[in-house]
């Protein structure tokens, strides 16, 4: 049975496994090991093994027989979040009160593990299967963090199912398709900080005025919940020559709605109420042309340019369409204004087969925010990436190939965030910091023709 409650700091309660995100927005890039050790630079014109249909469908057609493919990614994020918190009131004089509010490691480790496989129907026809994760975020805090009123906690874990067919034209075109089942379950709250309490438990403090504020570490908004979507995706490869090819594909965007109910003492008041209510999230297109060159008996180039359609979130809205309102009579929520813009990401790779049963690769990739300065959220801290990848191959036998890969990504350039709360009418509340960090990746995929 789905489950949701509606919260306050939803804004990053859109998908992955419990990761800090590694692409734009939350957007995520482990899928194989294999492309990581070249930063997933030339993937939709690429086909090293099964793991090649998850970027681009018609790449099935350049693998033969049966295949299997599976690994996992493990992520290791070092995400802070300095900041203070400024807080305004009539109560608490002319100037206002700060409180340091830096949050530290925000993010946890996680395994993103992934599965494929792909079957040669005819010299024309493959099909294939894939089972990964195209999205994800999860950040935390402690209940009483000075900032913990604009998110403590937001987690989501997804799944996509994505069976694929795909058809070779001739010796030089190859088209192909697939359906994207994704199926995301999540959490996210918002709770009151330890300065909430120190303020109510002033003597100078009006009974009546105390008597408004929430206690310390109470949830204000919170929300869990899961659903199924579908999508689609369409591919196509260009064998310009034995040495050079094109590769262009685009997966559609996927319409979730979270249906559940509302909680929090903002929506329920303190009492004991079930209110019905659900968020519609769109998760955004995205689109890849890449080039495989072979320049050398030894020596390959690869190259990628992804787009992807962020602008699609632009806001976060709840419904609550049941009888039971929340306490205020709203029939609707605006959660909170995103603002997205498209991004890009810019990525150059290579490979190089050093002896027959040995090759290495290397990578390195521009990923753009997808966040204007003056929209960046302490739930979605994201800034311009630098990423630096490398990786082997190993020949274990004729059928076997184990794929090794390392990655560290730098959070590049300024990413100022500033975010403003109303506490219950009687404070302003905000939030004046900056995000910055970095990410390693380690990956291994397992690569077998049946």
């Amino acid at each position: 049975m789905k489950k949701t409650i509606i919260t306050l700091a939803i804004s990053a309660i859109v998908f992955g496994t419990t990761s800090q995100a590694q692409a734009a927005g939350f957007q995520l890039a482990e899928y194989s090991s294999t492309g990581l050790g070249r930063a997933f630079a030339g993937e939709a014109a690429m086909a090293d093994n099964a793991s090649a249909q998850s970027r681009n469908p018609a790449m099935l057609t350049y693998l033969t027989g049966r295949q299997l493919s599976a690994g996992g990614i493990y992520v290791m994020p070092n995400i802070d979040v300095t900041g203070d918190i400024a807080i305004t009131s009539p109560l608490l004089g002319a100037q206002a009160m700060h409180v340091p509010a830096s949050a530290h490691d925000v993010a946890g480790d996680a395994l993103v593990p992934n599965f494929y496989y792909s079957n040669q129907l005819t010299d024309e026809w493959t099909w294939g299967l894939t089972v990964n994760s195209n999205y994800g975020l999860a950040t935390e805090i402690d209940t009483t963090h000075a900032a913990a009123i604009f998110g403590n906690k937001t987690a989501i874990t997804t799944v996509e199912f994505n069976p694929n067919i795909a058809y070779k034209i001739n010796e030089q075109f190859s088209v192909g398709g697939g359906l994207r089942v994704v199926y995301g379950e999540g959490s996210i709250s918002a709770t009151t900080p330890a300065w909430v309490g120190a303020i109510k438990s002033n003597p100078a403090l009006p009974a009546a005025v105390a008597a408004r504020l929430p206690d310390s570490g109470i949830t204000l908004k919170a929300m869990e919940g899961d659903d199924i979507a579908l999508g689609w995706k369409l591919g196509a490869s260009w064998q310009i020559n034995a040495d050079h090819r094109l590769g262009l594909a685009y997966h559609s965007g996927v319409e979730l709605e979270l249906d559940g109910h509302a909680s929090g003492l903002l929506y329920d008041g303190g009492q004991d109420l079930s209110i019905e209510g659900y968020l519609p999230i769109e998760t955004p297109a995205f689109a890849e042309l890449a080039s495989y060159n072979q320049l050398t008996e030894k020596f390959a180039m690869h190259a990628s340019v992804n787009w992807t359609q962020w602008s699609v979130f632009d806001q976060l809205v709840a419904y609550f369409p049941g009888e039971q309102k929340p306490v205020s009579g709203v029939e609707s929520d605006l959660v909170k204004d995103e603002n997205f813009k498209d991004n890009w990401r810019y990525a150059l790779g290579g490979t190089y087969q050093l002896n027959n049963d040995w090759l290495v690769r290397a990578g390195l990739a521009l990923d753009k925010t997808a966040v204007e300065d003056q929209y960046r959220t302490t739930t979605i801290p994201d800034t311009d990436r630098l990423w630096f990848s490398m990786g082997a191959g190993y020949q274990a036998s004729k059928n076997l190939t184990v794929d090794f890969a390392v990655t560290y990504i730098r959070m590049y350039g300024d990413a100022p965030i500033n975010e403003q709360q109303n506490l219950a009418g009687l404070a302003l509340v905000n939030f004046d910091g900056e995000a910055n960090g970095d990410v390693w990746l380690a990956g291994v995929q397992l690569s077998y023709k049946m």
